[in-house]
């Protein structure tokens, strides 16, 4: 394996990914991190697409501006994913095409009912943010 597949399957895991985990992949295309796309998938148990329909346990958001509404397409990555769930939105980083505000993400993410936690480059063309589903857990305590 090369250093730089290491590397990614590294970063994959230090952004929460884990092994056994189902991880929903939404908004491939042509122009995503093929190398941190296969370690996320080498890392995981599986990689489902868009049209999987059963609960994820974190999902692997390829997003540009070009997409649509951001806010929805958060919102509709949380449907089937479990409460505290991983959600990585990786998004172009700042003057590529498709580039996406900082603050355009941290709107959509609030309004999606997530949180915003910090995330980290991915290969030359890509940034992530993690998101994570609220944990129901907190307010079923007595």
């Amino acid at each position: 394996m090369s250093a730089t597949a290491d590397h990614a399957e590294s970063l994959a895991a230090r952004l929460g990914f884990q092994s056994e985990q189902v991880v929903q992949e939404i908004g491939y295309d042509d122009d995503v991190d093929q190398e941190f796309r296969d370690a996320v998938e080498k890392l995981v148990s599986e990689l489902a697409d868009e049209d999987y329909d059963d609960v994820a346990d974190a999902v692997l958001l390829w997003f540009r501006d070009e997409d649509g509404d951001l806010t929805d397409a958060l919102v509709d990555a949380t449907e089937l994913v479990e409460d505290g769930a991983l959600i990585l939105l990786l998004t172009p980083k700042t003057g590529r095409d498709g580039y996406v505000e900082a603050s355009d993400i941290s709107e959509a993410a609030e309004t999606a009912g997530l949180s915003l936690a910090k995330g980290l480059p991915v290969g030359k063309e890509w940034t992530s943010t993690k998101l994570v589903t609220p944990k129901a857990a907190k307010a079923k305590r007595p």
